[in-house]
């Protein structure tokens, strides 16, 4: 049987990567060009800094992925990219790359969902069973999915304002720390204390919502009040404080989730999947359900992931004409 090749896109925020993907999951190659440094200084990922940089490094990134899988052109069998969620002038640059290399090569494009490609991420670790429930986690996300087969997401919770990233990357800018702060605050919360403390937002609610924008207020005017007085605070001891408040709602809700919806996997993916407070915590307590966690190299943003969305995609026959427009907003059905 010959083998299939598919090239993979990924642009949706601040880092541009391509990928090739052999058969179902195995990752030939992934080449990512990061840009933390050039949004550093800002503290945060600033939109147009994002897209002009796609457009400077995304040709090499094609010719990079090819030559480290060490396939031609011609050993193609489809384009893959991501089409949403995003930041939409990011998420087009990658759009007009995939969809120029299809056309001139005369490739089927498909279109992958973002968040599909973070929760798919886990096929690299092992065949997945389904049903599944999901916790995607990440700098934009927050919810609960449940995929019933390859392909099939459907949201049955998620965050009602701040996403669980975004949270870390605020509190980590409050406490001065460098962006993204989510890799610090863990390290810190390790040689620290739960001494503060901070509200865990609709944890005995009856449903799967999230919310941490409370949490996030809470501490910053925690933070603000002690300099008002003149005092210092502890990073350690407010890290350990604010991602024990984290970590107890995420459990609490996955729980609630696994109870709902019985399933034999978890998986655990998105940039917060790093977290390795969150990786104890799963390993700890998660006994109903088989936790499947990303590599650390596919948590965060990448084209790997979204190939490994791409390759059920394209088993299901999921293609897009060159008309594809982006969807920066783009969000899973919710379950009925």
């Amino acid at each position: 049987m010959k083998d299939r090749y598919i090239l993979a896109v990924e642009s949706s925020c601040d880092e541009t990567s391509v990928a090739v993907l052999k058969n179902e999951s195995e990752i030939l190659s992934n080449v990512i060009a990061s840009q933390i440094e050039s949004h550093k200084r800002f503290g945060g990922v600033v939109p147009e800094v994002a897209s002009r940089h796609h457009v400077e490094v995304i040709t090499t990134c094609f010719k990079d992925a090819l030559e480290t899988a060490g396939i031609e052109v011609s050993d193609l069998d489809a384009v893959a990219v991501t089409y949403g969620p995003g930041l939409v002038g990011a998420i087009l640059v990658g759009m007009a790359a995939a969809k120029a290399f299809a056309w001139a090569n005369n490739l089927p494009l498909i279109p992958v969902n973002h968040m599909a490609g973070h929760l798919m991420a886990a096929r690299e670790v092992k065949e997945l069973q389904y049903p599944l429930m999901a916790l995607l986690v990440s700098g934009a996300h927050t919810e609960l999915v449940y995929v019933s087969e390859p392909g099939n997401y459907k949201i049955v919770g998620e965050t009602r304002d701040d996403a669980v990233g975004e949270a870390y990357d605020k509190v980590g800018r409050v406490m001065g720390l460098t962006y993204p702060a989510g890799r610090e605050i863990d390290q810190l919360a390790h040689k620290g204390k739960d001494i503060y403390d901070f509200p865990r937002a609709m944890i005995k609610e009856d449903n799967l919502e999230f919310s941490f924008s409370g949490l996030k207020s809470a501490f910053i005017n925690l933070h603000h009040n002690a300099a008002q007085k003149g005092e210092t605070l502890s990073n350690e001891d407010l890290s350990a404080s604010f991602q024990a408040a984290v970590l107890d709602v995420l459990m609490a809700k996955t729980k609630k989730a696994l109870e709902k919806y019985p399933v034999k996997t978890l998986v655990v993916a998105g940039g917060v999947a790093a977290n390795q407070g969150l990786r104890e915590r799963l390993a700890d307590e998660i006994t109903e359900a088989e936790v499947v966690i990303p590599p650390l190299r596919l948590c965060g943003d990448n084209a790997g992931m979204v190939s490994l969305a791409a390759a059920i995609e394209y088993d299901k026959g999921h293609f897009a004409g060159l008309d594809l427009n982006a969807k920066p907003s783009l969000v899973f059905d919710t379950l009925d």
